[in-house]
Order: C-alpha cells, then structure tokens, then sequence
C-alpha cells in the first residue's frame, strides 16, 4: 500500500468535500442553515491543513508518531445536541438532497479513512483513525439532520 498516494487521495477528496460544502451554503436560504454548511466547510479546511502536515512532516516515511490533530470547537457535537432550531430544520426541506448527499460524502469519508487505518501502522495509522474519527462526528450530524428534515416533510400536506 503507497501510504502517500492514500494520502494525496485524502487531500483531494477532502478539499472537494470543502467545495461542496461552501456551494451548498450559499444556496441556503435560512442563515443559520448557510452558518451551518459554511462552518463545516472550514472543519474540512481544517482537515486538508492536517493531511497536508502529514504529509510535509513524514515525505516518504509514513511510521512514528502522528501529529496531533485539533479537533476545533466540535461543531458537529454541539449541533446534534442541540438538534438545531425548528426553523433550520423547516428552511432545510427543500434540501432534503443536499442534506442526504453531505451524508453520503461524509460516510465515504468515514469508510475510506477506516479502510486506509486498518492496512497502515505507526503514524499513518494513528492520523487515519483520528481523520476517521473526526469524519464521524459529520457523518452522525448529516444523518440526523436528513432524518429530521426528511420525516418533517413527510408530515406536510401534498403540495408543501
């Protein structure tokens, strides 16, 4: 396994996830929702700033000891539990897809960085599993905004 081209994928895939996110959130009408969607697109800067470390500290020499990763405020934590105000959720139904494609993203993320850390040792193993970890916590957030916004609109009246 070429620990750096893992790497380099991570990167890429992560500044698409970055990209994704801050396009979404300009189409978001509710300003907490477009807070929302821009607040993790600066998590997965965060994210592209760690594998980019990574891979600076360690060249070719993917073994010791991780750098350490900052986990930031934990805005995803904070945001399941507080499950968001009603009015993000009810300005978030149009976007019931977005909300579902930001899930499947960050899953992915999930499972690759899972995949990548159960081959790797030494420090390339410990930064996948903390960027595995990380991507946790979105994937959690995703789910339960989609399932929430996504049985909110099944409860509406046919036409909205």
């Amino acid at each position: 396994m070429n620990l750096r081209k893992i790497f380099e994928y991570a990167l890429a895939r992560e500044r698409e996830g970055r990209d994704f996110f801050l396009a979404n959130a300009d189409r978001m009408s509710h300003a907490a929702a477009k807070g929302a969607f821009a607040k993790l697109a600066a998590e997965e800067e965060q994210h592209i700033q760690y594998i980019e470390g990574v891979l600076m500290a360690v060249g070719d020499d993917v073994a010791g000891e991780a750098p350490p990763l900052d986990p930031g405020d934990r805005f995803a934590e904070r945001a399941e539990a507080e499950l968001l105000e009603q009015s993000v959720i009810e300005a978030m139904i149009p976007d019931v897809a977005v909300l579902r494609t930001a899930y499947l993203i960050e899953r992915d993320f999930v499972e690759f960085y899972e995949m990548a850390a159960a081959r790797a040792d030494g420090r390339a193993k410990k930064a996948l599993e903390h960027l595995a970890g990380w991507e946790r916590g979105h994937e959690r957030l995703f789910k339960m905004l989609h399932d929430k916004v996504f049985e909110e609109y099944a409860q509406m009246p046919w036409g909205g």
